[in-house]
């Protein structure tokens, strides 16, 4: 790939029919058992998530007013991201065949467990994936606190262009205010078209922090409480962060007017992370990301054998396919920020 920041002028090989390349994956993924649901595994996964916060809840109860506590929030933050991880699975219809099913678990564990709306985030993650990469229709590559073009950092104002001179450096600590931002997201959403039944995301998120805040500052000094919350928000972000930006950033971005179809659209801007089952683990199975693309509800525990299939069918075709491992994955998210951040340090 000549340009290996954006896609402009990238056209699809002539097919017999649109759309018939990713067709023929699909039929191979539907011949393979792929597509159908997992409900033993997912009453496991979330049975276990479930076991680790009403422990980490009696761990906390039963500490007290200790600095032992900081512990706690350590591992609390992790459930919380495996929570973030089954609140995807759930809005990805990964779990349940029906719409509401799926809706009433995402309510419950994104808005009562997380402090997130479930409505909001929805509806931003389903604009990503139908434009990965997308400079003007992915939410997810908005030129808020960080570009991801040289195109944004050339246009970029406020805080944007001070940020966007070390963003790099600035990447990791910036995440520990994820957790925290994707809060106030939810409640500033609340008064937007995004989220279909504001009075009821509103009434959950509210109680959920009226719990998440009254048990930190009824068993905990004003320092400790505040204390937890730092560690445990901050490393909840970092998780969140270190499990969302392998995926896209740093792959090529894609301009308004170029022409790609579904399947070289979300393989082409996507990366798969390496790293077997620790791996798999931590990041939910997102790290078979270009599978998860191509395939948004096909259950995580299918997607590394979807992996083999859809690599194998891309060498075919001819269509570059993106492996690294997760240390490799994140220099290249970093060095892309570095790089597309150049006009702002007085580069071309």
């Amino acid at each position: 790939m000549a340009n290996p920041t954006v896609l402009s002028d990238v056209h699809p090989p002539r097919e017999r029919e649109r759309g018939s390349d990713f067709a023929e994956l699909s039929r191979r993924m539907a011949e393979a058992g792929l597509l159908r649901r997992r409900p033993l595994y997912y009453t496991v996964r979330f049975g276990a998530v479930g076991l680790a916060l009403a422990g980490g809840v009696a761990a906390f109860l039963t500490l007290g007013d200790s600095w032992s506590q900081l512990i706690v929030a350590a591992v609390m933050a992790l459930v919380f991201g495996q929570l973030g991880l089954a609140a995807h699975d759930l809005a990805h219809r990964q779990v349940f065949s029906r719409r509401r099913a799926s809706e009433t678990g995402g309510l419950v564990v994104a808005n009562v467990l997380l402090g997130m709306s479930y409505g909001w985030w929805m509806n931003k993650h389903t604009r990503h994936h139908a434009n990965p990469n997308h400079e003007k229709k992915d939410p997810d590559v908005a030129p808020d606190i960080l570009v991801w073009s040289r195109r944004q950092a050339k246009q970029a104002k406020g805080p944007a262009r001070f940020i966007g001179k070390h963003q790099a450096a600035l990447f990791f600590p910036l995440l520990t205010l994820e957790g925290l931002n994707l809060s106030f997201s939810s409640f500033k959403a609340l008064l937007g078209p995004s989220v279909k039944r504001p009075a009821l995301e509103g009434t959950l998120l509210v109680a959920h922090f009226a719990v998440y805040f009254g048990g930190l500052f009824l068993v905990l000094s004003p320092g400790r409480a505040l204390a937890f919350l730092a560690v445990h928000q901050g490393l909840f972000g970092i998780y969140l962060g270190s499990v969302f930006a392998p995926n896209h950033k740093g792959m090529p971005m894609i301009e308004e007017g170029t022409e790609l179809d579904f399947l070289r659209r979300q393989v082409l801007t996507s990366r798969n992370v390496d790293g077997g089952v620790f791996v798999d683990a931590f990041m939910g199975g997102l790290n078979y990301q270009i599978e998860h693309h191509l395939f948004p509800s096909m259950p995580t525990p299918a997607l590394g054998k979807a992996q083999v299939i859809t690599e194998r069918y891309c060498a075919e075709l001819g269509v570059p396919y993106c492996r690294t491992g997760l240390l490799a994955s994140h220099c290249a998210a970093l060095r892309h920020l570095r790089e597309v951040g150049e006009p702002l340090r007085g580069g071309a």
